[in-house]
């Protein structure tokens, strides 16, 4: 199993909307960035990611599960774009919050450290243990 981590601003997507979806999830659209698409493209059925709050809140506020791989975005006739659909696993218990992934030196190398600008990315599996950890899971 692969971890990875969604970046949505709450005004576009928020926990709140992707959790109302229950099982049936929902597709990763709107992704037009060639390096978030090809993550995309590595992603299997079950892998886990971190769905995380950009701009308002800076937070990784829950965990969900990639039930469907790449195939065409349906928000765009452009056949580069492809997403995945993900649905809602379960909140974290505290939100980790940008700042405390910062302070903390076992996550200096995470790509949300060091590209925070990136809307899809991978995740090691020793940083996924310790920002569940972090996270009260």
């Amino acid at each position: 199993m692969a971890y990875w981590l969604f970046k949505s601003e709450t005004s576009t997507w928020s926990w709140d909307q992707q959790m109302a979806k229950g099982d049936a999830g929902e597709e990763w659209d709107g992704v037009r960035n060639y390096q978030a698409r090809n993550f995309m493209r590595e992603m299997q059925v079950g892998d886990r990611g971190f769905f995380y709050h950009s701009q308002k809140g800076r937070e990784i506020v829950g965990i969900v599960e990639v039930i469907n791989e790449a195939h065409p975005d349906s928000t765009t006739d452009d056949e580069r774009w492809e997403c995945v659909d993900i649905k809602a696993v379960q909140p974290l218990i505290t939100p980790v919050h940008l700042d405390d992934i910062k302070a903390e030196e076992r996550l200096a190398e995470m790509v949300l450290v060091k590209n925070s600008r990136l809307s899809v990315q991978p995740v090691t599996s020793q940083e996924w243990e310790l920002i569940c950890k972090m996270g009260g899971l």
